[in-house]
């Protein structure tokens, strides 16, 4: 059976509306997943207009079977007037949308409605004006779904991946915030994600935290005292991971598809580099969640907001790698 994508378009005031657009008229997409849209239609439809594409919006009532609708399938909300849109604005309106938006597609995706969840850029700022209350949507969605567990974003790109050992912390706390027990949840939760997007056998590396590796203790010790006895541990397990590599060589291997995954200790390790790989197909996955989330890696894009310019490509590859783990989620 095919996959049941909920879809929502992300913050008003940015490109997602008419990524949604894009993604909903590329080639193979309703084919790959049935789609339920949530949202309002003159937000849509606004994006299809900046898009330059157009489908029709077939009202649905989720209780029943919503597949094989003639247009797509769409679920009608209310959470923003036309005249609160403010293209390429931080606003309040804009952020309760996006969380109003997620709650459903959230309540849905828990209750079997749709399996997983695609979702158009958000913007922080604007959701803290509306009241988000945690440092990020994964936080957000964590709670909503009743997660207490380790959770991290997760990153990737033309079947390169990267998890994190810290995320959205100032780089000074970097250091003491490495533990054995942080590394083995990165690892743990990257190795889980891939097997449930259909790689059999992840192969892992570590990157370490300082120059050189710690050149033998000589610029930090944090490699010998917490990241090699963790990659040892964990090698014992019979996973493949090694490590801990420097930073500055690890992704060559990646590139060189000798890895599937990089573990890195702090946000921007891993960041830049597959943000310079290929900025316009890099995806977030929303790692640690009871159910599939994915989401373009870069942003709202508000310099480019209602131009017509936004480039489909991470859109489209957050959408298949969802349809990928919807298949794949039974593998641990």
């Amino acid at each position: 059976m095919k996959p049941k994508i909920a879809i929502i378009p992300g913050d008003t005031s940015g490109i997602g509306p008419e990524l949604i657009a894009r993604l909903i008229t590329s080639d193979g997409v309703r084919e790959a997943a049935d789609i339920l849209l949530i949202g309002d239609r003159h937000v849509l439809e606004a994006g299809m207009a900046v898009a330059g594409c157009s489908y029709d919006l077939d009202p649905v009532d989720p209780g029943t079977d919503w597949t094989g609708t003639a247009g797509v399938a769409f679920y009608e909300m209310a959470t923003i007037t036309p005249d609160a849109v403010e293209v390429a604005e931080v606003t309040e309106a804009g952020g309760a949308s996006v969380l109003r938006t997620l709650d459903q597609a959230l309540e849905f995706t828990q209750n079997g409605v749709t399996d997983a969840i695609v979702f158009g850029p958000f913007n922080k700022a604007s959701m803290h004006l509306a009241g988000l209350g945690h440092d990020d949507e994964l936080h957000y969605m964590a709670e909503k779904l009743g997660v207490d567990t380790y959770i991290s974003e997760l990153n990737t790109l033309d079947g390169m991946w990267t998890s994190r050992v810290t995320s959205h912390v100032p780089l000074r706390a970097v250091a003491e915030m490495i533990s054995e027990e942080r590394v083995h949840e990165a690892v743990h939760l990257i190795h889980r994600t891939l097997r449930r997007s259909g790689v059999e056998r992840p192969r892992i590396s570590v990157a370490a935290i300082n120059p050189h590796a710690g050149d033998n203790g000589n610029f930090g010790t944090e490699e010998i005292d917490v990241l090699e006895p963790a990659v040892k541990k964990l090698a014992e397990t019979q996973m493949s991971v090694d490590g801990p590599w420097p930073s500055d060589t690890v992704f060559l291997k990646a590139v060189a598809k000798e890895i599937d995954a990089v573990v890195t200790m702090y946000h921007d390790q891993g960041q830049i580099a597959l943000k310079l790989l290929g900025f316009d197909r890099g995806v977030t996955v929303q790692g640690g969640l009871p159910i599939p989330v994915s989401t373009p890696a870069h942003g709202t894009a508000f310099d480019i907001a209602g131009q017509g310019r936004a480039d489909v490509g991470a859109t489209r590859a957050a959408f298949d790698i969802a349809c990928d783990m919807v298949t794949h989620w039974h593998k641990e």
